[in-house]
């Protein structure tokens, strides 16, 4: 069984249910999708939301070894992604040499805000922990005490593994991101991440790969449907 979490903040709950979708109806082996939603997770989320903080799943994704039982491998994302591959092409990429891998984007944002209003934060490793391959029995250090009491830097930098030398990289493929990448064909891109906003905000409609998104929402509702 494929185990996939997924970052659910109730301001984007369309947008989980789209990436959800997206990854299933091309899954050619079972999944399992989860959301990480605060409001289940209780006792084990006690920390409070930081100003910088953008969605509800800034730091419950760290959560995803502790709610495997540090046992097997477990793949996070953000909700605001678009799966046009095969899930488990990215499944059969775990490495036993890594604690966990990411794709290792060298992202610096230069606007101030993102969706929402949201305050844009630019640090080192920016969006590598928005899709994490967890090799969970080698992530114990992430107790939820630690996911509660640690900086956000050093949950986001990897801080917890001691060593960059734990961090695997997929291919880029997996963590394509839109409007900073440059714009490639959809059969080079295995997952669309619509990091600054996606068409499911009006003030991104017009945003790349938007009728992309926008397809994919109609296949879910005419499927719904039948």
């Amino acid at each position: 069984m494929i185990k996939v979490f997924i970052g659910y903040d109730p301001r984007e709950a369309v947008a989980f249910s789209v990436l959800e979708h997206s990854i299933t109806v091309r899954a050619s082996r079972p999944v399992s999708i989860t959301p990480l939603m605060l409001s289940q997770l209780g006792a084990l989320m006690w920390r409070e939301r930081h100003p910088l903080q953008s969605t509800d799943f800034s730091f419950s994704r760290f959560l995803v070894p502790h709610l495997c039982g540090y046992q097997g491998w477990a793949i996070f994302m953000d909700c605001d992604m678009l799966v046009l591959d095969d899930i488990a092409k990215l499944w059969d990429l775990a490495d036993d040499r890594y604690a966990v891998q990411v794709v290792k984007h060298d992202h610096v944002p230069q606007e101030e805000q993102k969706f929402l209003d949201q305050p844009q934060t630019r640090y080192a490793k920016k969006n590598w922990s928005s899709v994490m391959l967890f090799n969970n029995a080698r992530c114990t250090a992430l107790t939820p005490e630690y996911v509660n009491t640690a900086s956000g830097m050093e949950l986001h930098q990897f801080h917890w593994l001691g060593s960059d030398d734990l961090i695997g990289a997929l291919p880029h493929r997996w963590n394509h991101l839109v409007d900073y990448d440059q714009p490639a064909s959809a059969g080079e891109i295995s997952n669309l991440h619509y990091t600054i906003g996606g068409p499911y905000f009006d003030s991104y409609r017009d945003c790349g790969y938007a009728d992309q998104w926008l397809q994919e929402r109609e296949h879910m509702l005419y499927a719904m449907q039948r």
